[in-house]
């Protein structure tokens, strides 16, 4: 559950970078997502356009404060967020380094504290960082979205061992994959680790066919998840017979 919202699909679709408003929209309808994220770093009539156009969509939008560097920006994004899509939500983003996007963790409690005071639910993006973590929970967040790599980047799950503690760490707590996915095989392998959700954007934006690829995402999530239920089976140092050696015919 995210926050007060009972999602049934685990994917989270960014917004950005599509061909066109219409591959948009029949990439969204085929990946089956719930809620998006805009971003309001779009100026003039075009963005005006962009919004109406989502509003048209039966998703949930996720506001987000792409591009602030500081917390008087990210606030301030929030603020105009919540008056233009009517909505506490925010995936609060502050990035703290140019070139590989991380996000400023200092910057983000910071902001989380603030914008929880005054009534919205966070989305923080944020590192697989275990102390962070407990300080954006502190500071009134009800989930975390760990970066699997850096935005755009589509390397995957580079810190697996990392992830992997803090799914086991915080463990009643949502966690949502939030950049870094390139393929749908990663995704299945972050949801087969535990975790509640994939946000994503470039892999599908800038795949050759935009509405397969997120179709693809789609059923990559599933199976995953399937597997999670499932059960998998533990990683072993050595072979285990899987026909037993007992009834076995003796052809010598």
């Amino acid at each position: 559950m995210f926050y007060n919202f009972e999602e049934q699909s685990l994917l989270l679709l960014g917004t950005a970078g599509y061909p066109s408003p219409k591959i948009l929209q029949e990439a969204i309808n085929a990946s089956g997502t719930e809620i998006i994220t805009v971003s309001l770093r779009r100026e003039g009539q075009e963005g005006e356009a962009f919004r109406k156009l989502l509003t048209t969509l039966n998703v949930h939008i996720l506001p987000n404060t792409a591009g602030c560097y500081t917390v008087k920006e990210a606030i301030t994004t929030a603020h105009m967020a919540r008056e233009i899509f009517n909505t506490p939500w925010i995936k609060l983003e502050i990035i703290g380094h140019a070139d590989t996007l991380q996000p400023n963790p200092f910057a983000l409690v910071e902001a989380t504290k603030i914008l929880n005071e005054e009534g919205f639910q966070v989305f923080p993006y944020t590192t697989e960082d275990l102390i962070v973590g407990e300080k954006l929970l502190a500071a009134g967040c009800k989930l975390l979205m760990p970066w699997a790599a850096p935005i755009g980047s589509g390397q995957g799950l580079r810190n697996i061992d990392g992830l992997r503690t803090m799914r086991s760490w915080f463990n009643d707590i949502p966690l949502i994959i939030d950049a870094g996915i390139g393929t749908p095989s990663q995704a299945t392998q972050a949801i087969e680790m535990g975790f509640n959700g994939i946000l994503l954007n470039t892999a599908i934006a800038k795949a050759g066919n935009s509405v397969l690829m997120a179709s693809a995402f789609s059923e990559a999530i599933k199976a995953g998840k399937k597997a999670y239920k499932a059960g998998l089976m533990e990683k072993r140092d050595m072979a285990v017979n899987s026909t037993p050696i007992f009834g076995l015919a003796n052809l010598i």
